[in-house]
């Protein structure tokens, strides 16, 4: 049966979304219909399609009472929207539906976990969230939230836990049917990730704390994950504003994956390495699924919370998600690269070989709003001295004719690539008055391996460009960076530039029409 608070939404929606300008919106990211996005949730397949629902508020281009946004697809790049699916419309969510999974029970019917949100006073007299894990089950469009909600609550949070930070639970299936739940718990010594396992995806117990900060990434984590990529156990975490101190984790609201193994007498996650997912100024909340054919692909939020305020200029909508992107583990490492089914949408394609860089120059047929860039960077050979002499840095510059632009620049003495994003001091001032962020400007850095050849130079650099936004895939994912900047007078010119010796640059360059 349909509450009222979510009827009201859905015909919100059907009156305001198709008054949204397609032209505002990017080519292949998914933004909200109306209003605020933020954290995906229950990405995953249902009957033969991949589902991703977010946290939504569709009143506002601001943060609000979250209900849960829906869209389906069959490929990862063309989106349908389909009706709200939830909204905060009982006495244990009235406060909100926060974020969670999905999965598909042996009947044919989506399973839906998320966390219930209800303001009380505490025992101090402080208002607080009370936070707890419900379930709704439905048919891919309607969802009946079930009569016995909450299925974990206080009474199933291990001693030192909070029932105040208790959320975003991630389900799956194992292969003998029963289901597992990860959520996040800010215990007494700092975020941790908890596990709790059922028969039937109804009933549900506590089994053990996974892993948890110890001090070092962060006093409280969100958005957990959890899953075997490769060979080895998968941590995922999102630190709510770590301050640590390693240039190879950008502070803020940044996104670790831990990896390790299971012991083998205990079955406890072992932690060996830890590693920032994301370098660039927008990523936060991924959430990963497996799909039918085996690979295990991530969605995300293309936004942080510091820059919350920064927003697209036609005010219909706020937030996007990242272009999914396959994932895999190499020497221990974790690889990104987008979903390959992004090539089905490469039209015009636009090669150079062999390019000589010494300045700054353009090239005919390397513009545009939506493409797939593709570099190959070298050193030029100096030929009366038969070497290749180390240039000081290779760049390109996005949106170079505009008020706004992003710099992506390499410098191969330094092993490193800075990300610059650039912004007119006029509109910089304005975005200042809306913005958490000192400055829409900054820098990443972010360090690469060199190949064999130390003086050859060679990187090789793929930029995905989505009118608002750009994800920077390194050397073939082994770094990502994920960079939104909301211009309000677009330019889409590109350049490139050398200094301090020659490059030789290779391009390909594909327009992605998305109809």
């Amino acid at each position: 049966m349909t509450s009222q608070e979510l009827r009201k939404a859905r015909e919100y929606e059907a009156v305001n979304v198709p008054l949204v300008p397609e032209q505002e919106r990017p080519a292949f990211h998914v933004t909200a219909g109306i209003g605020w996005m933020n954290d995906p949730n229950g990405f995953s397949v249902y009957r033969g399609e991949y589902h991703l629902f977010y946290q939504y508020y569709p009143y506002s281009t601001h943060w609000g009472l979250m209900h849960w946004g829906h869209m389906k697809s069959k490929d990862f790049i063309k989106w349908e929207r389909l009706p709200v699916a939830l909204a905060p419309d009982r006495e244990y969510d009235r406060d909100g539906c926060f974020s969670g999974g999905a999965a598909e029970l042996p009947d044919g019917r989506q399973l839906l976990i998320y966390t219930g949100v209800r303001k009380e006073s505490g025992k101090d007299g402080e208002e607080k969230q009370f936070q707890t894990q419900c379930l709704a089950i439905g048919d891919g469009v309607n969802y009946e939230k079930y009569e016995s909600n909450p299925v974990i609550s206080e009474k199933d949070i291990p001693d030192g836990g909070s029932i105040v930070d208790f959320r975003d639970p991630k389900i799956w299936r194992e292969p003998d049917g029963s289901y597992r739940v990860v959520t996040v718990n800010k215990m007494q010594d700092g975020g941790a990730v908890l596990l709790y396992k059922s028969p039937d995806g109804f009933s549900w117990e506590f089994d053990k704390m996974i892993d948890k900060s110890r001090g070092q990434y962060g006093e409280m984590w969100e958005c957990p994950d959890y899953f075997i990529l490769d060979g080895q156990r998968v941590l995922i975490v999102s630190p709510l504003e770590p301050k640590i101190p390693d240039p190879r984790f950008p502070n803020g609201h940044g996104v670790l994956c831990l990896t390790g193994h299971d012991d083998l007498k205990t079955g406890d996650f072992v932690r060996e390495s830890v590693q920032a997912i994301d370098k660039g100024f927008n990523f936060y909340a991924p959430q990963t699924m497996e799909t039918p054919d085996g690979r295990r692909v991530m969605i995300a939020w293309m936004r942080k919370w510091s820059d919350v305020g920064h927003e697209p200029t036609s005010g219909f909508f706020s937030g996007e998600m990242i272009l999914p992107r396959e994932l895999s583990i190499k020497d221990g490492k974790l690889i990104q690269n987008p979903v390959r089914e992004l090539e089905n949408y490469r039209t015009a394609p636009v090669v150079y070989q062999n390019i000589l860089i010494e300045n700054e120059i353009s090239l005919d047929g390397i513009h545009g709003g939506a493409m797939d860039l593709i570099l190959r960077v070298k050193s030029h050979e100096d030929k009366i001295d038969k070497i290749n002499k180390i240039y000081k840095y290779f760049q390109v510059c996005v949106e170079k004719d505009g008020a706004y632009k992003i710099i992506v620049q390499y410098r191969p003495e330094r092993d490193l690539i800075y990300i610059k994003r650039e912004i007119d001091c006029k509109f910089e001032n304005e975005m200042k008055r809306e913005s958490r962020d000192a400055s829409l400007s900054g820098v990443r850095e972010i360090p690469v391996s060199r190949g064999d050849d130390q003086n050859s130079g060679e990187i090789k650099l793929r930029m995905i460009i989505d009118r608002y936004s750009i994800e920077l895939f390194v050397n073939d994912g082994e770094q990502a960076a994920s960079i939104l900047l909301y211009a309000p007078d677009f330019a889409d010119s590109i350049t490139f530039e050398a200094d301090g010796g020659k490059v030789l640059l290779d391009v390909e360059k594909y327009d992605l029409a998305v109809l």
